[in-house]
């Protein structure tokens, strides 16, 4: 109850705020990362239902579809195992014949087997629930403000098992190729305790910097550069979610997250455990570096 009186005095406060529906943004993670979606494990029922809720909200935002679908199914072996993910996108037309791909991953890790009766469901609030709706409200955005770039908004799965979808999407993507200059990519935006949301992906391509920064400038989070050298060993982001499968064939990224929390991959990664201010002004930073592309 405590949590649920929180939410409504934030969402409250917000509505003047009009570039991030608060009241949606909220609503997306909350059902995607609810225990009837069974922690959306690619190729189960849960991750199944995930689909069909993002595929409405596609439909509602009126995303355009490519080849009359907003689904690019694809298979991959996992041990003996053949599995079918299944990648949603579409895209928001620009005005420049190049395409830029906002990103993040909806599938999650699914359940374990108890028997004591404790919680059995990884719910992937943050991971990646988060990044999925931060999408959403981006498209919603552009739906309003006609992008200077065509944007293509993909939900990727698979990125549990080891970056499938974007692995599927950039082997046959829906453009050529070389029509993609940049991928935004989102995973875990939504819990940290210190005000912080990283962007990765300026060291390898500086040119991206100045962007960023401008929208830095006007963030009320702070967006550190930063887990994309050598030298940061194990704490190198880049290999870390989507926007590597992008990187190894030189289409540049920008990679935004938090660092990992006590939740990270646990049953206790649930919507009661986000930090929903940090959240909201999260989103809108990244949207507003998406902006900042787009002038």
């Amino acid at each position: 109850m405590r949590h649920t009186l929180l939410l409504l005095a934030i969402l409250a406060s917000l509505t003047a705020h009009a570039q991030i529906d608060s009241a949606q943004l909220m609503k997306d993670v909350k059902t995607l990362a609810a225990d009837k979606m069974e922690g959306r494990k690619t190729g189960t029922r849960g991750n199944r239902m995930a689909q069909f809720y993002l595929l409405d909200r596609l439909k509602q935002l009126k995303i355009n579809q490519f080849n009359n679908t907003f689904e690019q199914p694809f298979y991959f072996n996992r041990g003996q195992e053949r599995i079918m993910g299944t990648n949603l996108y579409g895209y928001i037309p620009g005005r420049v014949d190049s395409f830029i791909v906002i990103s993040a991953h909806y599938d999650h890790v699914g359940t374990k087997k108890v028997t004591d009766g404790t919680d059995s469901i990884f719910n992937g609030a943050d991971d990646n629930a988060s990044g999925v709706a931060t999408l959403l409200a981006i498209a919603k955005y552009f739906k309003e403000h006609a992008p200077k770039y065509n944007l293509i908004f993909a939900a990727f799965d698979g990125e549990e098992m080891g970056l499938q979808g974007a692995k599927a999407f950039v082997a046959r993507p829906p453009v050529p190729a070389a029509k993609i200059i940049l991928d935004i990519n989102m995973d875990m935006v939504s819990h940290n305790d210190k005000n912080e949301l990283y962007v990765c992906g300026t060291t390898p391509y500086p040119v991206l910097k100045a962007p960023v920064a401008a929208a830095a400038a006007r963030s009320k989070v702070n967006m550190p550069f930063g887990h994309d050298k050598e030298s940061d060993g194990s704490q190198n982001w880049i290999s870390q979610s989507d926007h590597f499968e992008f990187h190894k064939v030189k289409i540049p990224f920008l990679y935004f997250g938090v660092e990992d929390h006590a939740d990270y991959h646990k049953v206790t990664d649930e919507f009661e455990k986000i930090n929903l201010s940090f959240f909201y002004r999260a989103a809108g930073s990244v949207l507003e570096v998406v902006k900042e592309f787009n002038k």
